[in-house]
């Protein structure tokens, strides 16, 4: 026989809220728990790793927007350390046409 999902946790709504503190749907716990009465273990389990794809897909597209800014954000700094440089070539360039 196999071991309850309940009998780790206090209770149904324990699960409940892991579920919706993972980010789960209503209809995704709807569907949990429907699984859990009819004992499809690997139903659940499917179900799981899809969301943990899901929310790891998300935590790299968020990454890259990050990197994005980071990139603009050197390009700025860089820029701003950098009219010294530009200011010296137009001068010496506007000193050769004199």
């Amino acid at each position: 026989m196999r071991r309850s999902l309940y009998e780790k946790y206090a209770s149904e709504d324990s699960v409940v809220e892991n579920l919706r503190d993972a980010g789960c749907s209503r209809k995704q716990i709807e569907c949990f728990l429907d699984w859990q009465e009819e004992e499809r273990t690997e139903d659940q389990l499917s179900m799981l790793s899809e969301h943990r794809k899901q929310l790891l897909d998300n935590v790299h597209r968020e990454e890259k927007r990050i990197d994005c800014l980071d990139y603009l954000v050197y390009q700025i700094e860089r820029t701003c350390r950098e009219p010294e440089n530009t200011e010296k070539k137009t001068t010496e360039a506007d000193d050769e046409r004199i």
